[in-house]
């Protein structure tokens, strides 16, 4: 296989940057190191509010948070490779601030695309021909639209609309009046309160007619993170599709009798379930070196909470953090379907074809002949993309 191309990848909430065979690097980002310079200044100017009360009702009555009231959330949600060489855009939260910035020189300079504080992106991607953005929108009732930012303007547009869960879009290549994205259906209850997502399938609008398309949808599996190849190829992640089994007699009873504490148990998981989507963090407050260490361990990946192993419950550091069953396809022009690996999380396909993927612990390269080539062994990988030099 042929040198090592320059990959960039997210992995514990830090921009990572493999080059050639230098060891991975990370970018620190101007903007959030200034957001919480200013956050820290703030709470040292208002410091000696809370000076001589150590109790979490010393702390309330100043609006403060019990605890470690130093934190700041800093949340890099989605990152992506740019058109320009060597660039990478990334979308980042902070509490109610959402921006859009681009990286330049592999991490050498930044500047801001875009913020605002009413409005929650993921899944970023810019076409390499135009620079135009396309990108999910969240919203609280636990919706997604597919959104863009064209490069030559200011604001954005959101491009589908309904009870849906849209989200992962990317430009056609060559033809920018296509966005394929996986789109699920929200399922709720008589009171139109969130109860899950229905079958992940993949979708094709086309931005000048208004129409969408219907690209793929397999019974019993969930069809992620759609791409397009050079060659028209459509690849994709396949997974199994968990479906809720009809209980028996004897398990309704055992459910009436448990009623109370499992209502209590899913109104926190559900408001904790939103709350690491929409906010970047959970409600559990961390308390210290061990919880902060469990949300290194655990994210949230496709409407899944993924999990890590201990590292001393690991024998293998690069072994798959999801199941071999969520499948990389290829389905080709003619319509023929093959499986390209397995144990996948996410993946890229640079422009000579070759695949770059992650099983969320490990980065491999997939050239055009299926030959596989282990890159590096990292903790918690979300995301993965090939640099363009």
């Amino acid at each position: 296989m042929s040198a090592q191309p320059t990959i960039a990848y997210l992995a514990q909430g830090k921009i990572r940057i493999k080059s050639a065979d230098a060891p991975p690097r990370t970018v620190d980002s101007a903007y959030a190191n200034s957001i919480r310079e200013k956050a820290v200044r703030a709470q040292q100017r208002h410091s000696w509010k809370g000076q001589g009360d150590n109790s979490p009702f010393g702390a309330a009555t100043w609006g403060k948070q019990a605890g470690r009231s130093d934190e700041v959330p800093l949340n890099i949600t989605s990152l992506c490779s740019s058109k320009e060489p060597g660039a990478l855009v990334y979308s980042f939260e902070s509490g109610s601030l959402c921006a859009l910035l681009e990286v330049s020189d592999l991490g050498a300079e930044e500047r801001r695309l875009w913020n605002d504080s009413n409005t929650r992106l993921r899944h970023v991607s810019v076409s390499k021909e135009s620079g135009n953005m396309v990108f999910s929108i969240l919203h609280q009732n636990g919706t997604a639209n597919i959104g863009v930012k064209f490069a030559s303007r200011g604001g954005f547009s959101e491009l589908t609309e309904g009870d849906s869960f849209d989200t992962a879009p990317r430009w056609k290549n060559g033809d920018e009046r296509y966005i394929i994205y996986q789109s699920a259906g929200v399922g709720r209850n008589r009171e139109g309160h969130f109860l899950a997502f229905g079958p992940f399938t993949i979708q094709q609008l086309d931005t000048e007619a208004g129409e969408i398309t219907t690209l793929v949808e397999n019974d019993g599996k969930d069809c992620l993170a759609p791409q397009f190849g050079l060659d028209g190829s459509l690849y994709y992640i396949q997974r199994p599709y968990t479906r809720h089994e009809a209980p028996s007699f004897f398990g309704s009873v055992k459910n009436i009798v448990l009623l109370p504490f499992r209502l209590g148990h899913a109104i926190y998981n559900y408001l904790n379930f939103f709350s690491a989507i929409y906010g970047g963090r959970k409600l559990s407050p961390r308390g210290g070196a061990s919880s902060r260490e469990m949300d290194m361990k655990q994210m949230m990946i496709w409407g899944n909470m993924v999990q890590s192993q201990r590292a001393d419950e690991m024998e293998d550091e690069s072994a798959d953090l999801v199941p071999k069953s969520w499948e990389l396809m290829r389905r080709s022009p003619n319509g023929e379907t093959v499986s390209l690996a397995n144990a996948v999380l996410a993946y890229d396909i640079s422009p000579d074809g070759s695949i770059v993927y992650t099983n969320g612990n490990a980065v491999y390269l997939l050239d055009r002949e299926g030959r596989k080539q282990h890159v590096l062994n990292e903790r918690m990988i979300e995301q993965v993309f090939h640099v363009s030099a």
